[in-house]
């Protein structure tokens, strides 16, 4: 489970389109400095019901993930990853609920978003709800991690696949990139995390 794409490796981008988009990546809304000296950060948990959000927030927290039921608000975990305290807020991805999804949105260090790789019919809303995400202006520059979860299951499609239904290359006001993982197993969902952690140590 060690697949992963992002906005430097992307195999369908040029080489000349891949230093244009680090260029733009660099220029982040919020201070570079601040957060280097930063041991907090917090990060926004979202996707669509049963994509496996709380299953990856119970993982990260080395908690017991045989009983996890649909969550109707929010829960927060408070794990450690290359030095930092990461306040996790898991929100609810009913479509009731999402529009309360903007109320979590400040202060935001990096968002995360949880695609369900086995739901095929849904792909294209849970591609809705990403995109009007990136076009917040609180999540302006936000770092973007996209689990693509539920890769044990047969008919998953690989992030690659998920990656270019997405539209994540065309992604270049922030860093970003997508994981494939298998929540329940735990496979696939630190190195995520890793990833963030990291990128936010480079700012």
């Amino acid at each position: 489970m060690s697949e992963y794409i992002d906005g430097t490796n992307c195999p369908w981008i040029p080489e000349k389109q891949h230093n244009m988009l680090k260029s733009k990546q660099s220029t982040q809304h919020y201070s570079k400095s601040l957060i280097r000296l930063r041991s907090k950060l917090r990060l926004l948990l979202l996707g669509l019901d049963n994509a496996g959000k709380t299953t990856i927030l119970k993982s990260l927290a080395s908690e017991d993930i045989t009983q996890v039921t649909p969550t109707q608000g929010f829960n927060i975990k408070s794990v450690q990853s290359e030095g930092f305290k990461l306040n996790v807020w898991d929100i609810g991805g009913a479509r009731k609920i999402r529009p309360y999804w903007r109320n979590y949105f400040e202060n935001t260090d990096v968002l995360i978003y949880v695609v369900d790789s086995a739901d095929i019919k849904r792909l294209e809303e849970t591609g809705q709800e990403l995109s009007e995400l990136l076009l917040e202006e609180k999540l302006r520059g936000v770092p973007l991690l996209v689990y693509a979860n539920k890769q044990d299951l047969g008919h998953a499609v690989t992030a690659a696949e998920i990656a270019e239904g997405l539209g994540l290359h065309n992604i270049k006001d922030r860093d970003w990139q997508i994981q494939s993982c298998i929540a329940i197993e735990g496979k696939g969902v630190k190195e995520g995390l890793e990833w963030a952690c990291k990128n936010i140590k480079r700012k």
